[in-house]
């Protein structure tokens, strides 16, 4: 069977062609000639890939485009005396379809075998006149109409065999890494359904680890870092009454980033705060090592001196040791699962932007060639073809926003406020929303999974606000205190009580992101009218937990 993305843009393209028809002509018997279409179609989406039945049935799409452009044609010159060729622009956006197709399957010759038939068909009918009793075809208007069309079906084909080489020239890649990643994977399967009420979960095992070593070791503050690339660290855990804006470079003069490059306990006089602690602090750096790699490391505190003797320390590496190898096995399990994601949703953005969205494109080159070939006077069918054309105009506008959402991603330098604000940015001007931000991201950054979930829940929140809210101010507020976070979407719209079921769906997607997170998600109205959308990732003494509501700042 066809893929359900091709079959979806078949079936438009069909539906659009026959609403068209209707219009041009006025008669119901016309539409015999999109069944026919339909009917020819069925080898090709049943056996797309069959050596002669999709041949033929494309064969027969472009004849029965042929046939049906000078039969619909003459059926509208009743309608139409000074332009008959309008009625010929109704069915024959449809030539697109058959010789995309044949571009696509990397069947040059074909596609040159299809234009040849298609323009000999059209030519062959165009010189047989239908006297209707008023008049006759006029020929001449009606091959012109032809050949714009076959030009622009000649183009599409040309560029969709082009792009169809350019991915090819890319070349296929070996299996053997397939089946290695294959093996690999099943293993990782195998192990982490053997772990006795374990998870792969960077977050969670470190939050086990702080609570493991408070047994053994005083810490008024304590953390778990591991690496986030560029040579900085990104704090998973921390625990204590105080937060702590811990040093997070690995260049510093600091028992972090000397115990990160030694692979060797640390113990230090001063905190490894970057606001330095003053008073007695003793601080005990120990590297989370798995194999020759470090993975990660444990900070802890306390504000006295000597607190870390070597009998406490060498209790501290016993229960770092196994940590580090469950760690580095969750860290390993969440990038693979990050890799995949976004592999999957660039491709689905790809599918979508070579697929149904060039084919909507086409369509709506096709009404505005209709629109343009419209006689005067015709204001009823010019208004029903610009309702047409405003209405593919706002699928497409949907299927671009989509695109961005889904190749949007956390970039290593930019943050997650930048990205936020962004799609914020981007959604607010297609929609006409006023958008107020209210941005404080420290230098420290997330997880990479962190932030890529929270990513999601604000453009799931902001899509919301713009499909269902009827808003003209959106407020975005993002801010990020390693391991503290806090997006919040507000709208000043109808509220939620009064959302689509889709809306809803959007709502259980954000519940289970911030699960995922271990975040929680609250949804309450906004006073005097809207929703706001919040969640909340850790907890911050310096931060008041979760507004209220959102007040509108001065500026944008």
């Amino acid at each position: 069977m066809t893929h359900p993305l091709a079959l979806a843009a078949r079936l438009i393209v069909l539906t659009l062609v026959a609403v068209l028809t209707l219009i041009t002509t006025k008669d119901v018997g016309q539409v015999r000639w999109i069944a026919l279409l339909a009917l020819a179609g069925i080898p090709a989406v049943v056996a797309p890939e069959h050596r002669w039945l999709a041949p033929i049935g494309r064969f027969a799409e472009v004849i029965v485009v042929g046939l049906g452009a000078s039969a619909i044609a003459a059926a509208a010159s009743f309608e139409d005396t000074l332009n008959p060729g309008l009625g010929a622009s109704a069915i024959l956006p449809y030539l697109a379809v058959p010789l995309t197709v044949a571009a696509l399957h990397r069947h040059g010759r074909e596609g040159g075998a299809l234009l040849a038939v298609a323009a000999g068909t059209l030519a062959i009918s165009g010189l047989i006149t239908v006297d209707d009793g008023q008049r006759q075809i006029t020929e001449v208007g009606y091959l012109v109409v032809s050949a714009q069309w076959l030009i622009l079906a000649a183009v599409g084909t040309v560029a969709a065999g082009t792009l169809q080489r350019v991915i090819q020239t890319r070349g296929e890649p070996k299996p053997q890494p397939y089946a290695e990643a294959t093996r690999l994977l099943t293993q990782l399967r195998s192990v982490a359904r053997q772990l006795p009420g374990a998870t792969l979960d960077p977050g969670g095992i470190a939050e086990h680890l702080l609570e493991d070593l408070r047994a053994v070791a005083r810490a008024d503050r304590a953390a778990v870092l591991t690496a986030s690339g560029g040579g900085r660290l990104v704090v998973l855990a921390q625990s204590g009454v105080d937060r702590v804006d811990w040093e997070t470079t690995l260049d510093a003069d600091s028992a972090i980033a000397d115990a990160w490059a030694s692979q060797q306990p640390q113990t230090a006089h001063r905190s490894q705060a970057r606001s330095r602690r003053s008073g007695d602090v003793s601080a005990l750096v120990v590297p989370l090592v798995a194999g020759v790699r470090t993975v990660g490391l444990v900070t802890l505190e306390a504000d006295v001196t000597g607190a870390y003797p070597s009998s406490v320390v060498a209790s501290v590496t016993a229960l770092t040791g196994p940590a580090a190898l469950r760690l580095e096995a969750a860290l390993l399990f969440d990038e693979v699962r990050s890799l995949a994601t976004n592999e999957e949703r660039q491709r689905l953005a790809r599918e979508i932007h070579d697929g149904v969205a060039q084919e909507l494109v086409m369509v709506g080159y096709g009404i505005d060639n209709a629109l343009a070939t419209l006689p005067e006077g015709a204001d009823e069918t010019s208004e029903e073809l610009r309702s047409l054309r405003a209405e593919v105009t706002r699928v497409i506008t949907e299927l671009r926003l989509s695109l961005f959402e889904l190749r949007s991603e956390v970039d290593r330098h930019g943050g997650l406020a930048a990205a936020i604000a962004e799609y914020a940015r981007q959604v607010g001007a297609s929609a006409g929303l006023r958008v107020h931000y209210t941005l404080d991201e420290s230098t420290a950054r997330l997880p990479a999974a962190t932030e890529a979930e929270l990513l999601r829940i604000a453009q799931e929140a902001i899509t919301n606000a713009r499909k269902h809210a009827g808003a003209a101010n959106l407020w975005v507020t993002c801010a990020v205190d390693p391991p503290y976070a806090q997006i919040e979407v507000s709208d000043d719209g109808q509220g939620i009580a009064d959302q689509r079921p889709d809306g809803r769906y959007g709502l259980a997607i954000m519940a289970e992101r911030a699960e995922r997170i271990r975040g929680r998600l609250e949804i309450r109205p906004r006073d005097p009218s809207g929703t706001t959308v919040a969640v909340v990732l850790g907890t911050s003494p310096r931060r008041d937990t979760v507004r209220d509501s959102v007040t509108a700042p001065e500026g944008e």
